[in-house]
């Protein structure tokens, strides 16, 4: 029951405001963020929607974020070995 009587569509935002106890502009923003998402808004635990083209960018920096650090791990153990066994240079 609470599901089908919060599902109706509401003409009077104003009374629903009063209702959650919040501001009716609140709800006039949700609305229009809702409608400019076109289905991606409120996703679900907290993990925005994104289109393919995001997914690969996010996919890229984390292969770079990882390549730098295995960069700079390698960095420190050319260091390391060229101090103890003096085979490596820093030229």
């Amino acid at each position: 029951m609470y599901h089908e009587v919060h599902r109706q569509r509401r003409e009077d935002i104003s009374k629903l405001a009063e209702e959650l106890d919040i501001k009716p502009n609140l709800l006039y923003r949700w609305r229009k963020e809702a409608k400019q998402a076109r289905g991606g808004a409120f996703p679900g635990h907290g993990n925005p929607k994104q289109t393919e083209e995001q997914k690969e960018i996010a996919k890229l920096k984390k292969e770079l974020r990882d390549t730098q650090m295995e960069r700079d791990i390698l960095k420190k153990a050319v260091s390391i070995f060229s101090k103890s066994d003096g085979k490596y240079s820093n030229s």
